[in-house]
């Protein structure tokens, strides 16, 4: 059992839980996750470590509300327990020294998209940040953002804060003001991610995606995450879930994203679990 030590409402139905778990906070990098298990009938919730305290032995993660399982998750209040916290899991970001790097974090993104960019600037990187949401209420971690990064360019599909447009409209402003962009890192909706990897593409910008595919036990046996990446069978779960997006079978990933929808709403385990072996 671990125990949560803060649950805060950050945006509408976007909540951060900070969660008690010392080896996981000293041992956890830039890109990792863990799996959340609310209790013994809860579903197995992956989410990328957005902050944690070595010190107090503790990290957070963000996410939205969007089925039961999330549900049954945010309605966790401090001083409450989660059943299973395992991590963490995943290959952890390639952080390096490269020059100029474009961290694009769009919705809930930006909660991936901030420790890396906090890594790659203390690696001596020049880091424009790039956050984008639908509205101003649907920001997250803004300041936090702000203070890890060289410039931040704030962007909402309404105009109510920053600029009005996409994040993808900011890039490639950004490359025709000549600035010399040496890599980018996209974290967002998967048309969000393929959008900026067809700007970069352009530029000649490598870039690094981080999916989040349908997973179950994390450790490649289900193989309920696996993703098409230069024509191979990749594993968002031990082979990510951060990919070279220009390599990455975008048609194919949001097929299967939009497979097993309905059963996530409705939170239908044994369903979902029928479903998945009918589509294997």
């Amino acid at each position: 059992m671990a125990k949560v030590v803060c649950r805060k409402e950050i945006a509408p139905d976007t909540v951060l839980l900070e969660v008690e778990s010392p080896r996981i906070a000293n041992k956890r990098k830039p890109g990792q996750f863990v799996i959340l298990k609310k209790d013994e009938k809860g579903e197995r919730i992956p989410l990328t470590i957005a902050k944690s305290n070595a010190v107090e032995g503790t990290i957070s993660v963000i996410f939205q509300v969007v089925g039961a399982g999330t549900r049954g998750l945010a309605e966790v209040a401090a001083g409450g327990e989660i059943q299973d916290v395992v991590g963490p899991l995943g290959k952890p970001t390639e952080i390096r020294k490269v020059g100029t790097v474009a961290a694009i974090g769009g919705g809930i993104g930006t909660a991936v998209a901030y420790p890396i960019a906090e890594a790659m600037k203390a690696a001596g990187n020049r880091v424009i940040g790039i956050t984008g949401a639908r509205s101003r209420e649907l920001l997250i971690l803004e300041d936090e953002f702000e203070a890890v990064c060289d410039e931040l360019i704030v962007c909402t599909d309404d105009g109510t804060c920053g600029r009005k447009g996409f994040v993808t409209e900011a890039l490639q402003e950004v490359i025709d003001r000549g600035e010399e962009v040496h890599e980018a890192l996209a974290i967002g909706p998967v048309p969000m991610m393929r959008a900026v990897c067809q700007v970069t593409r352009a530029a000649g910008i490598p870039t690094v995606v981080s999916l989040n595919p349908i997973m179950v036990d994390g450790t490649g046996m289900c193989g309920g995450c696996r993703v098409e990446v230069g024509g191979a069978t990749k594993f968002a779960c031990v082979d990510g879930p951060e990919f070279d997006g220009h390599a990455v079978n975008w048609d194919v990933l949001i097929s299967r994203q939009a497979a097993y929808k309905s059963y996530e709403r409705r939170g239908d385990d044994c369903n979902l679990l029928k479903a998945g072996e009918e589509q294997a």
